[in-house]
């Protein structure tokens, strides 16, 4: 009797976990519906470690209007004249909520963050989720290097977003409109450090080519760039011999890249291989100013990128890079 009656009792349990389960992602849905506006009002939503502040559809008269989505270090609110470090991240639907990511898994960059704060590892920092839009490969693949080639006439790039020519790369107005537009309005409103050494920027795939270009570009900006399975071979390495060129100064400049092996990151190391000689030309030191790390196994995913975010974050925000 008492078996039967315990069994009933799990049964019952079971079945209102489902029920609230149901509920609680109901509930979840109607959040992102509400935090997804078309006004340019500013939504304080509550994650699930720390605060992001949204700014629906950021205008700009560089590029399409999106989203803007700032995650606050703990303590930020308390902390009344404490100024802190910027990452500029691309892709940003993709870092702090699963029910936006691209693949339903986010890149956990509020937990890792709070975790690497909370053991000491990491100076606390503020990260700006520059969200993509439609046009995320003409914005993401560098424009100076294709036109240097193309040279006026039209040209083909075939990379992970497919094809893309010449006169529709928008690039250079996406780093006008981070430069010019989005950084100085998060210097005004928030608590920041603007300088170059304490201002990052950060992505993978075609979000870490637009990076290491974004360090080219402007090099009194930046001060540090990570690009995780940075996709170079866009226009066959076209980036490559352009940076060969473009080097921002390895005394006040620093660079994080690694790669996978598997799926699509499985084509990047011998395109690695080539940007790492670019780099010790450049006077870069390894395990200095500049890591490339490679992670057997890891596929082209949010997925892996999350297990393994914790180590460029460490790279731009250890407490000797002060």
């Amino acid at each position: 009797m008492l078996e039967y009656t315990l069994a009933c009792l799990l049964q019952f349990l079971e079945r209102t976990y489902m029920k609230l389960a149901v509920i609680l992602n109901v509930v979840a849905q109607l959040v992102v519906f509400h935090t997804q506006g078309t006004d340019e009002t500013m939504n304080s939503i509550r994650s699930i470690t720390g605060e992001v502040e949204r700014f629906n559809d950021f205008r700009s008269e560089f590029v399409d209007s999106r989203n803007v989505d700032v995650w606050l270090p703990p303590g930020y609110d308390q902390e009344d004249s404490t100024r802190y470090p910027v990452i500029y991240m691309h892709d940003g639907q993709n870092l702090f909520d699963p029910a936006l990511s691209f693949i339903g898994v986010d890149w956990g960059i509020d937990e890792t963050m709070t975790r690497l704060i909370g053991e000491n590892r990491i100076r606390k920092a503020i990260v700006v989720g520059i969200w993509n839009t439609p046009k995320r490969y003409p914005e993401y693949m560098p424009q100076m290097p294709v036109e240097a080639v193309a040279d006026g006439e039209p040209f083909k790039i075939v990379g992970i977003g497919g094809e893309l020519y010449s006169n529709q790369i928008v690039s250079d107005n996406y780093l006008r409109f981070l430069v010019k537009e989005l950084k100085p309005f998060v210097d005004e409103k928030f608590r920041t450090l603007p300088g170059r050494a304490n201002t990052f920027i950060m992505g993978s795939s075609m979000g870490g080519l637009i990076s290491a270009y974004a360090m080219s570009e402007y090099p009194d900006v930046f001060g540090a760039a990570a690009c995780i399975s940075t996709h170079w071979p866009a226009g066959d390495g076209i980036v490559i011999e352009y940076m060969k060129h473009h080097m921002p100064d390895p005394r006040t400049h620093r660079f994080y890249f690694d790669h996978g092996t598997e799926t699509t990151d499985a084509a990047y190391e011998p395109y690695q291989m080539r940007m790492d000689i670019v780099m010790k030309n450049a006077g870069y030191e390894e395990g200095v100013n500049w890591i490339t790390r490679k992670h057997a196994g890891d596929e082209h995913s949010e997925r892996a990128w999350s297990k393994r975010v914790h180590l460029p974050l460490i790279f731009l925000l250890c407490h000797l890079n002060r």
